[in-house]
């Protein structure tokens, strides 16, 4: 079975500058995915400020805030979504969503939050596909590092309590995880590749002689997810798509001015091929 799948942290359907509503633009941008699944960051399930001034009663076409949840208004008709409240305010709140041509049979939001200043979750879903059950992690992890290892850990602890280790696992999101220090747990704890592990990317000069060296020491080959913050011209490798179970066929970030109109995160597809 193929699969294909996106990451996107949505900057919660505003724009970068001037918090300008992107939802309508957002929606058409996710459906040219093409994916199967879709993991989404920030994603909001109410605000009613925004409501009040862009909704679908007031005469704003182009910055038009629908009266639905965003993960409902994006799913449509056609596309099954399941949603993980994480930061809740007095207008509103947003949080973690999935969204599948798949059928959900199970979800479950875990609060990974390591202090009160930052709210984050882990969303797992289980999805009925022809060829079994895929456990999916939609993530997005804090902004400073300890917390971060500490959600790490239960994000470990998560994947192993829900799922076997002989079942495919797809865990994606937003893990500010600028420095790459949390993949070698991963990869060690729940078996897990990230899906630029395997690809051969085009390497600048300092970056071939790094190999050339790695290779007479005998050591591996250094292992670094994709640039994908911020959209205009990526530099920083915040945004990951790990996967058990699935072979790698193709990868990229999807970024440049037309990206960068609608968050500040450039998004990640992949296609993946059950092994």
């Amino acid at each position: 079975m193929k699969i294909r799948v996106a990451t996107y942290n949505i900057h919660k359907g505003v724009s970068s500058f001037r918090s300008t509503p992107r939802v309508l633009a957002l929606k058409k941008a996710i459906g040219a995915f093409d994916a199967d699944v879709v993991f989404l960051q920030e994603v909001q399930g109410r605000h009613d400020r925004y409501q009040a001034r862009y909704g679908e009663k007031v005469r704003t076409p182009h910055h038009h805030w629908p009266e639905k949840a965003q993960h409902e208004f994006f799913a449509g008709e056609n596309l099954h979504a399941a949603y993980g409240m994480n930061a809740v305010y007095d207008h509103g709140h947003h949080g973690n969503a999935l969204l599948s041509g798949f059928p959900i049979s199970n979800q479950n939001n875990h609060d990974v939050s390591d202090h009160a200043y930052e709210q984050r979750g882990i969303l797992h879903c289980v999805l009925e596909t022809p060829s079994g059950n895929v456990h999916c992690y939609v993530v997005h992890l804090g902004l400073f590092e300890v917390s971060r290892r500490r959600q790490t850990d239960a994000l470990v602890q998560c994947v192993q309590d829900s799922a076997r280790p002989d079942e495919p696992v797809i865990i994606a999101g937003d893990f500010n995880d600028w420095r790459n220090t949390l993949s070698d747990c991963l990869r060690l704890k729940l078996g897990v590749v990230e899906v630029f592990d395997e690809l051969e990317r085009p390497a600048r000069f300092g970056a071939r002689i790094g190999d050339i060296v790695r290779n007479a020491a005998g050591r591996e080959k250094r292992l670094v997810p994709a640039r994908t913050f911020p959209a205009a011209l990526p530099w920083f490798r915040l945004d990951r798509i790990y996967v058990r179970g699935f072979k790698v066929e193709q990868a990229e970030v999807l970024h440049g001015p037309q990206w960068a109109r609608l968050s500040d995160h450039a998004p990640i597809v992949a296609n993946l091929q059950l092994a």
